[in-house]
């Protein structure tokens, strides 16, 4: 209930720490006693970020709904573009964020969030784009999504903007018929513009985020694989995604594009990543050209 509590209250802090229950991990499988020690890329928002000289984001309150979950205290440990060297060191117990198609030197867990390149609309009914259709894509300039569309659709279906502020300003205008971004990072801009979407159609396979935990580190392994297992059949997470998104993310039944499937396969020929908004809601999230659209 702390979690929760945490969530709702709209509380999101590096220095968080809840009623302890009794440990559930010790020594060798955490560095620190009584301490879980995440790692996090603070140029990755909506999963992390710096607000008002703090570590917050997603991934920060499902660290410290995770923390609790064991009977540990939270630090959170910024690691940037490193994950699997922090790993290495033994400057963290586990690492949050890591994209399950990229992966690392490292045991991955289940997916804890869903992601993937997502097509938005305004109105759920508005149907799965087709190639060879009239369909007009607003996305950020060079980035994957927008190379998703160019891609299937081809340039002329193409409108390249310099954010996605831009982008969903342009669908809700009309001038565009949907925008193409992260469906974490699409959801994460629309809730901050407070503006309506709705994922009507994947233009890639969707992947996922685990969290990451040294390979011969099986304690820890099999105890983040029953609280991520506990934290999303209790609706903790669902909760911290509704905070932060707007509304819970499920692209398990979301319809994919006719060249969804190809152009996953070739996805690391596509663009750079693209930049989160810097804010949603008076939480104050810094942007990064590498935080993933």
């Amino acid at each position: 209930m702390a979690c929760l509590a945490l969530v709702l209250g709209g509380c999101s802090s590096s220095n968080y720490q809840p009623a302890l229950k009794d440990p559930t991990v010790a020594s060798p499988a955490i560095g620190q006693a009584g301490t879980l020690r995440v790692g996090v890329d603070t140029a990755n928002p909506p999963l992390a970020g710096m607000g008002s000289d703090k570590i917050i984001g997603i991934d920060v309150d499902i660290a410290a709904a995770l923390a609790d979950r064991l009977g540990l205290k939270l630090s959170i440990v910024d690691v940037g573009s490193d994950p699997e060297g922090a790993l290495a060191e033994g400057k963290v117990d586990l690492v949050m964020g890591i994209d399950q198609s990229e992966g690392g030197d490292f045991w991955l867990s289940s997916a804890y969030l869903p992601t993937g390149v997502a097509a938005f609309a305004t109105s759920p009914d508005a149907g799965v784009p087709t190639a060879g259709g009239s369909a007009k894509f607003a996305a950020q300039i060079s980035s994957k999504s927008a190379w998703a569309v160019t891609n299937e659709f081809g340039e002329s279906a193409l409108t390249s903007t310099t954010n996605l502020t831009d982008a969903f300003a342009d669908l809700t205008s009309g001038s565009d018929s949907y925008v193409a971004a992260d469906a974490i990072i699409g959801y994460y801009a629309a809730h901050g513009q407070g503006v309506d979407v709705s994922i009507v159609a994947m233009l890639l396979a969707p992947s996922g985020y685990c969290i990451g935990v040294s390979n011969d580190n099986a304690e820890l392994q099999a105890a983040v694989t029953q609280a991520v297992t506990d934290l999303t059949s209790g609706g903790v997470i669902d909760v911290i995604e509704r905070k932060w998104l707007g509304t819970s993310l499920d692209l398990s039944a979301v319809p994919q594009t006719a060249g969804a499937p190809a152009a996953t396969q070739a996805e690391d020929e596509g663009g750079d990543d693209d930049a989160a908004p810097a804010t949603v809601g008076g939480n104050a999230v810094g942007a990064s050209p590498n935080a993933r659209n």
